[in-house]
């Protein structure tokens, strides 16, 4: 059974592959976000400082940024059914052990586990629905998995409270025995039968690079996380460490004869406007998360239980605004909603400042609904029209690319658009810095997300004029 053989309207019969693949996203995009709001309390159980348990967090997503693409491209090789089967057994061990964990390091080991199933989850969820473009539902598939994602972004800090609160911190990795096991029994009854390999000598997995995949990514989002946002010399060898892995990749790749990601699908126009529009657009909606704090706070002098409201906005519009995303997409073709969202989120990102300063937080809260309405439609259409450009037996590793493109927007975006704002306001604690001073960078981290926004639109209209020109 494929998912390109959906109808128009899906049958009840294809309702529990979409749970599955929706379950799967969700349970990713949980990962991410619940375990930010027990840091407090891991400070308490471990006896541990703040500064180390981040490391609960930066695991997760730092196995998640490194695995992706290797993720996909398993998959394309050994069969996508199979390998989202164990990750599916693998993530819900994981949460296990986290749950049950003694130490703090002993967490961080597990949930560094835990983010290589995510990997997979979220990776595969996305090649299995990318079968769908045959019949033109993509769209539909694509914004239904976004709004899964931010569904489980905006639930994770909520349902993680309120568990800490209950039956305590553990209790939020427990959370995903019952979901894991759901999972995997849809799984197991609903995903599509892997094809028949006839050719098992091309069953070759490019593990040097994948480890040179995986160290480049390491080092960078190491490059970009230490120091928050202020480039140390540390940072910058990080960084130079990272450019010569990049380099030794790409020379791996050009002389494998079976490459993890071949050098013709960065030629390719459509993949490589996409991925690198995703990159663009995931550092602006980074600096909503980072700058939007400081602002709210300081700024507009909102309380923390407001701030919080404040921000729940964005992922909660994203959610709402997911599956009617999908089906603009469907109607009126992927190129033109991608061109149409990045316009949207450039004219958002430049009015939000005025709009603040203006209206207060009502113009802040309108302007991001509609900078994160936008971001909905951008991630509908942009994967739409990425996976479309897929053959059949590389939409794992295209699935891989996208997501990793989207992490390392978020990792260059939280340290990139923090220094901007930090550099905009002109104060180097944030915390004590003047009404003024912060109204000064929110304009400049914002004008520099239009900046980003343009130049997302100018790498996708690029990608479609080369496109052209290869077909006429």
């Amino acid at each position: 059974m494929s998912l390109s053989a959906w109808p128009l309207t899906p049958s009840p019969s294809r309702l529990p592959l979409l749970a599955c693949l929706s379950l799967s996203m969700l349970l990713a995009s949980l990962g991410t976000s619940i375990a930010n709001v027990g840091l407090p309390d891991f400070v308490q159980a471990f006896g541990a400082s703040f500064q180390s348990v981040q490391w609960v967090v930066l695991a997760y997503l730092l196995a998640i940024t490194t695995a992706v693409v290797s993720a996909g491209r398993l998959g394309d090789l050994i069969g996508r059914r199979r390998l989202m089967l164990a990750a599916m057994v693998w993530f819900t061990v994981a949460s296990v052990l986290c749950a049950a964990a003694p130490g703090l390091w002993m967490l961080v080991a597990a949930r560094t586990a835990q983010g290589l199933g995510a990997a997979v989850l979220m990776t595969l969820a996305m090649a299995f629905a990318g079968e769908a473009t045959q019949k033109g539902r993509a769209g539909s598939a694509m914004g239904l998995l976004g709004t899964m994602s931010a569904a489980g972004t905006a639930l994770g800090p909520t349902l993680g409270g309120a568990l800490i609160t209950g039956p305590g911190w553990r209790a939020i990795f427990l959370i995903n025995l019952p979901l894991g096991l759901l999972a995997f029994w849809l799984a197991w009854r609903h995903l599509p039968r892997d094809p028949q390999r006839v050719a098992p000598q091309t069953l070759r997995f490019d593990w040097l690079g994948s480890a040179l995949l995986a160290l480049t990514l390491a080092v960078y989002a190491l490059s970009m996380t230490l120091g928050r946002g202020g480039f140390s010399t540390t940072n910058v060898v990080l960084l130079a460490a990272a450019a010569g892995c990049a380099g030794l990749f790409a020379w791996v790749q050009s002389r494998t004869a079976h490459p993890l990601v071949r050098p013709a699908m960065m030629a390719d126009p459509v993949l490589a406007g996409g991925f690198a529009a995703n990159a663009l657009v995931a550092t602006v909606m980074m600096a909503t998360l980072v700058v939007g704090p400081f602002y709210l706070a300081g700024a507009l002098g909102l309380d923390a239980m407001c701030v919080g409201m404040a921000m729940s906005c964005g992922p909660l519009i994203a959610a709402l605004a997911g599956v009617p995303a999908g089906r603009c997409v469907d109607r009126f073709g992927a190129r033109p909603m991608t061109l149409a969202a990045l316009m949207a989120m450039a004219g958002a990102s430049a009015m939000l400042p005025v709009a603040s300063e203006a209206f207060g937080v009502t113009g802040y809260v309108v302007a991001l609904g509609v900078l994160t309405a936008g971001y909905a439609l951008f991630q509908a259409a942009n994967n739409t029209a990425v996976m479309a450009g897929a053959a059949g037996n590389e939409r794992g590793a295209v699935s891989g690319m996208l997501n990793l493109s989207r992490n390392l927007g978020l990792i260059t975006g939280a340290s990139a658009m923090g220094a901007v704002f930090a550099e905009g306001a002109g104060a180097t604690a944030l915390a004590h810095a003047a009404p003024a001073e912060l109204s000064a960078g929110l304009h400049a981290t914002f004008v520099t997300a239009a900046v980003l926004c343009a130049l997302a639109m100018a790498a996708v209209a690029v990608g479609g004029l080369r496109l052209a020109a290869l077909r006429s």
